[in-house]
């Protein structure tokens, strides 16, 4: 099926969903560690609009934008499907999956943020964000959103939630509340429990005190 490379930086969520889709399917490839401060000249010509990562290489075409790139891998290799195949089933699945990059955003903007009213505000827009969710995402008896097995809505919102678990150790405040959001918290358990996925989890620490650094930084050299 050619050549398999990812060019990516260990502790990103949009990453992160690559890695997951990549293991779950069993696909062998090349990881390529980008430097945030220092970007390799392949990423730039192969993703020359935003200069981001992940970006996927197959057979020397670049893809990019990480929730394409797994739709992507999910039409090329077919095992473990990830999107549904009904058509309803999967513009549904669809929606879910923007919902949850507009979620990732959000604690993005959470964790860029420099006092505590920007930081409470973020954390508002993160809860009602979660509270749609935890409202509209777990009527039907499931343990996944793919049911038993993981599929494509999993994988975004696996990556949101872990990186609101890593954002509030950064910042050591509390959001995501198990008396909020019980049905979103027993959902997460059971994903970060499936093998493929804590397997290929970054370390907590790790990636705390890495993002923590990445906050610094810009106010070292101001």
């Amino acid at each position: 099926m050619g050549e398999v490379k990812l060019h990516g930086f260990w502790y990103s969520p949009y990453t992160l969903r690559v890695v997951w889709t990549l293991k779950l399917k069993g696909i062998s490839y090349e990881n390529i560690e980008e430097d945030r401060f220092n970007k390799s000249p392949e990423l730039v010509e192969y993703n020359p609009v935003y200069k981001k990562t992940p970006v996927f290489v197959h057979d020397g075409k670049p893809i990019c934008e990480s929730m394409i790139i797994v739709e992507y891998i999910d039409e090329i290799w077919p095992q473990y499907p990830l999107l549904p195949l009904h058509p309803y089933q999967r513009v549904q699945a669809r929606f879910w999956v923007k919902y949850a990059d507009d979620l990732t955003s959000t604690v993005g903007a959470l964790k860029r943020s420099s006092n505590n009213e920007e930081r409470e505000k973020s954390i508002e827009k993160i809860w009602e964000h979660l509270r749609v969710v935890e409202e509209h995402c777990f009527g039907d008896v499931k343990n996944l959103f793919g049911g038993d097995t993981i599929n494509i809505v999993d994988i975004a919102f696996g990556s949101a939630i872990n990186f609101i678990v890593t954002v509030q150790d950064v910042i050591q405040v509390k959001v995501l509340q198990v008396e909020k959001f019980p049905l979103l918290l027993s959902w997460f358990q059971i994903f970060k429990d499936v093998s493929v996925i804590n397997e290929n989890l970054p370390d907590h620490e790790e990636r705390v005190a890495f993002i923590k650094s990445i906050i610094q930084k810009p106010l070292a050299s101001a």
